[in-house]
């Protein structure tokens, strides 16, 4: 199966558009977890069976992992997602960005190293920084294009003039991502929830191209109107991300942590699911 029709399988499968990011952040992990090895592995484990019915994605963030020198839990959490939850998409959010030499590399680390469905990169440095993970034919190119975090305005409105029309960049790359960089049919796009306006602008320029959208829960995006610009016509579409929101639901209990995740993510759902029609 390629990413899209891995997507578009798990979509209709789970009647949903909830994705659970895997932040982890040791510091708030329960006290049990913090005693036993690969305690980052352990408490993703958890997450994912607690929600794994309730979601159309997971993914893992590099650089919680990373940063803690838990790269080889991160290859176990890849390996647990592969081998028990396969019809789930495996998004590795690394939001990648280098010249094609590297890129090559990095294209490596995450199609088989970690044997991700999709990643998320950076446009920045333009397509021949994307073109090393477009030769990976099945796999997934989800492009930084409208991002949820303030910053994000200090570069993605600046008017951009290209093929007669003069629009914000972040449109800019849209067309790019959606018009020409879409070689292999398995490109995406990241649209922050915080900008709810843009989603819709981006949704009109590429048509059924798969949206990821981060920003609510902790962020605060508006979900009713996250889901109302961006859906598709089939009420699909979007990739709805919540992190910390649904990771850290219940961390003070030490028990009942993956329960409180899974209270979480079922509301996230079936508010998302309200909108979807």
């Amino acid at each position: 199966m390629t990413f899209i029709e891995k997507l578009n399988a798990a979509w209709s499968a789970s009647r949903s558009l909830l994705c659970v990011g895997l932040d982890p952040d040791v510091s708030r992990f329960p006290a049990h977890l913090k005693a036993v090895p690969n305690p980052i592995f352990h408490f993703c484990k958890a997450i994912i069976d607690a929600t794994a019915d309730l979601v159309c994605a997971f993914k893992p963030q590099i650089a919680h992992f990373h940063a803690e020198g838990a790269e080889s839990e991160l290859e176990s959490v890849c390996r647990y997602l592969r081998e028990v939850y396969p019809h789930i998409p495996l998004i590795l959010d690394a939001k990648r960005g280098d010249v094609g030499s590297t890129a090559t590399q990095y294209a490596r680390e995450v199609f088989e190293r970690y044997r991700a469905d999709a990643v998320t990169l950076s446009p920045y440095m333009g397509f021949d920084s994307v073109a090393p993970y477009l030769a990976y034919r099945d796999k997934g190119a989800i492009v930084l294009c409208r991002t949820s975090n303030p910053g994000g305005s200090d570069l993605q409105f600046l008017p951009v003039s290209s093929e007669n029309r003069t629009v914000p960049l972040y449109q800019h790359v849209a067309h790019l991502v959606a018009d020409k960089w879409n070689e292999s049919g398995q490109c995406a796009l990241v649209v922050g929830a915080t900008f709810p306006h843009e989603v819709a602008a981006v949704r009109q320029i590429v048509g059924d191209m798969p949206l990821l959208i981060p920003g609510i829960g902790a962020q605060g995006g508006d979900i009713a109107a996250v889901v109302r610009s961006g859906r598709t016509s089939d009420g699909y579409g979007v990739i709805i991300n919540s992190s910390r929101a649904i990771l850290y639901a219940g961390i003070a209990d030490d028990k009942t942590f993956a329960v409180a995740s899974r209270r979480v993510a079922t509301q996230t759902r079936d508010e998302i699911n309200q909108y979807r029609a």
